[in-house]
């Protein structure tokens, strides 16, 4: 693994599949909800131990317990170790307030709109900061210092038991909607999936699958939210267009929670698949005591998008042919941060096509329009592809992949079923 994923598996242990609750209804009205919100881990692993620490004694406030909940990609990091429900993505995060239950939001240093505050001025929710780089005037800011790690968590938790007072109970409204999601799936938990169905050779039920067209391609589907763009549609749609056609969906950040939300990734998720795609997410599925996989697997926050580099890598030297040679593709349809245009640029540079949405904010330049567009795909293998029509994406992504699987010589059409195969 690349050294940010590994030292996190060292500290906090690989992600391995869960099934949680994603969605706005996982905050619960009669206990003190605490949302953790940005991308730093550490943080968001010790409010949970603190809140684990002080379940008890939260229950004299009347509370029937702390309930702590994620949005964003340091809720992403909670879900998939530690199986820690997921309120929602970054554009989410005022829609947590104002459900009126909120007792308290702590966040780091990244993808916090600073609204937050004015928001939660209408109610009793506290917007406590703790990085000395992301402060916002009008909240309460704690720094947290990893040194006094347990202490600092444990006070800011205290200040959430002690909020729960102020809440006005005739303004909780807290929609009734979440859904199922399997989540968790590191390269190496899928692994120890296929080692179930071939233990010497893990990696050949999936090539063999992508050989015949059971599974047609793969592609990752990553990044943020954008206020330009309604929120999770181009992210659901496209995922939703893609595995009607049998390519399998892998996502990260905040386009998992979208996925993760929308069903996606529900253990009937599958359904929503083609029928040869049904069939492989069935046979992997019964390998684990599970009907199906969903189909759209969730790999985990931002900075796991190396994981799908990983999982690339192993591909590329199984077949002997370079990464951009393969039936993948990627897409960042809601990017916004600079953040999801560096990503981009990495899967190009791995020579992965990949789309992004909005258009970069590099068509000032003639030049560099066409170098990312079209001449670095000579060069490297992959180039950048814009659109904001989800159907049109992904009949250019298919489009792609069917492309890459010619080159190859794989059949379109065809070929054994998904457990012949495996």
């Amino acid at each position: 693994l690349p050294m940010a994923p590994a030292i996190q598996a060292v500290l906090f242990g690989t992600p391995s599949p869960k099934v949680i609750e994603a969605s706005l209804g996982v905050i619960r009205k009669e206990y003190i909800n605490i949302a953790v919100h940005g991308h730093a881990p550490i943080l968001s692993e010790k409010i949970v131990e603190a809140a684990d620490s002080l379940q008890d004694e939260s229950r004299k406030t009347g509370a029937k317990g702390i309930n702590v909940v994620g949005i964003c990609c340091t809720g992403n990091e909670l879900l998939m170790r530690q199986g820690v429900p997921i309120a929602g993505n970054e554009l989410n995060s005022e829609l947590a307030i104002v459900t009126g239950a909120l007792d308290a939001m702590v966040v780091d240093v990244q993808c916090i709109y600073p609204a937050v505050v004015k928001v939660a001025e209408s109610y009793h929710t506290k917007i406590i900061t703790t990085s000395p780089i992301a402060k916002i005037p009008g909240a309460e800011h704690i720094e947290f210092i990893e040194s006094r790690a347990d202490e600092i968590a444990k006070k800011i938790v205290g200040i959430a038991m002690e909020n729960y007072k102020n809440r006005d109970n005739s303004r909780v409204e807290i929609p009734d909607i979440k859904e199922k999601a399997i989540v968790g799936f590191s390269v190496e938990a899928i692994i120890d999936v296929l080692k179930k169905i071939n233990s010497e050779d893990p990696l050949k039920p999936l090539i063999d699958n992508i050989a015949t067209g059971n599974i047609k391609g793969v592609v990752a589907i990553v990044g943020c939210n954008n206020p330009k763009v309604k929120h999770d549609f181009m992210h659901v749609k496209i995922a939703e267009e893609l595995v009607k056609r049998n390519i399998l969906v892998i996502a990260t950040g905040c386009a998992a929670i979208a996925h993760a939300k929308s069903g996606l990734m529900s253990p009937e998720g599958y359904k929503k698949a083609g029928g040869k795609l049904q069939e492989v997410l069935k046979t992997l599925g019964k390998t684990v005591g599970m009907e199906a996989l969903p189909p759209v697997l969730h790999f985990g926050s931002c900075v796991d998008n190396s994981r799908i580099g990983v999982l690339l890598k192993a591909l590329a030297e199984k077949l002997n042919v370079p990464i951009h040679s393969l039936p993948v593709a990627a897409s960042a349809p809601e990017a916004t941060t600079e953040k999801a245009l560096s990503i981009g640029t990495w899967a190009v540079s791995l020579g992965v096509a990949t789309h992004v949405n909005p258009v970069p904010r590099i068509t000032g330049s003639s030049i560099m329009t066409k170098l990312l567009t079209e001449d670095v795909e000579g060069l490297l293998g992959g180039k950048i592809m814009i659109g904001d029509d989800p159907v049109n994406v992904a009949n250019m992504l298919e489009q792609h992949i069917e492309q890459k699987r010619m080159k190859l010589g794989l059949l379109s059409m065809g070929g054994p079923s998904a457990a012949e195969a495996a």
